[in-house]
């Protein structure tokens, strides 16, 4: 199923650029809406033919614009990647900052709602038409200190589910993938924000999180945009509505 359509929300770095990669070197085409105007043009450098738009989730007016243009400019859409999420601070629930809480449900939830809502009439459309849903291990189990970030991973898993339901008579499945510590900068600026909380060292809070997992290692953001490959491929036609943990066997949370 190559040469499909895919949409990429915050693909500029990390785990959305590993997905990004994966869908272009398919042979997909691939538009990557973000809003770090360096890193869209570094990927636009690496992957000839790839299509970038500056977008911010946070955005209404942002998102009205960037979703339909992009859209029409692939000529349609097959595969919706919302991958957009911030982690927000980490503080207990009653020294949480509200606008902090305010701003990681508009980025994490409100931005996934709004892209997906302007992109459905376009899946429709397709014969192969597939939304992953990038939430967390948090939205398996929660986070000490990390009270909204959790919540609003918690919140994608309603809205996948609530997808997959309201889309399935159109053919349009529906996933979420629940990552669990992803080596890179996001889960050492985690690590360093525990520490400040716990008055531990960052070495101790690594050790507390390889502690909650089987496997004793932080996971490859490239595992992650295998199996979003894999979820928009044939071989996932009969998989929707679903979770999929891709964490290292962990098994609970810090």
């Amino acid at each position: 199923m190559s040469g499909r359509k895919v949409l990429i929300t915050a693909g500029a770095g990390g785990i959305g650029r590993e997905i990004a990669r994966a869908f272009a070197a398919a042979g997909d085409q691939v538009c990557v809406l973000d809003i770090d105007d360096a890193g869209l043009a570094a990927l636009a450098r690496e992957l000839p033919g790839i299509r970038t738009s500056r977008c911010d989730v946070c955005d209404l007016a942002d998102i009205e614009r960037a979703v339909p243009t992009a859209i029409r400019l692939m000529g349609g859409l097959d595969v919706l990647v919302n991958n957009a999420g911030i982690a927000g601070p980490t503080s207990p629930v009653e020294h949480y900052d509200p606008i902090a809480w305010d701003q990681v449900m508009r980025v994490n939830l409100s931005g996934t709602f709004n892209v997906t809502r302007l992109a459905i009439p376009f899946l429709k459309q397709s014969r192969q038409a597939c939304i992953i849903v990038m939430s967390s291990v948090a939205g398996r189990y929660g986070y000490s200190n990390r009270s909204a970030y959790s919540a609003s991973k918690w919140g994608l898993i309603g809205f996948t589910k609530t997808l997959s339901r309201e889309l399935g008579e159109d053919g349009i499945r529906v996933n979420a993938i629940l990552p669990g510590a992803v080596a890179g900068e996001r889960i050492e600026n985690v690590l360093a924000g525990r520490a400040s909380v716990s008055g531990r060292s960052v070495d101790d809070e690594r050790e507390t999180a390889m502690a909650a997992q089987s496997l004793r290692r932080f996971v490859d953001p490239k595992d992650i945009a295998a199996l979003a490959l894999f979820l928009a491929s044939d071989a996932g036609k009969s998989i929707s509505g679903q979770m999929l943990p891709i964490d290292n066997d962990m098994q609970y949370a810090g």
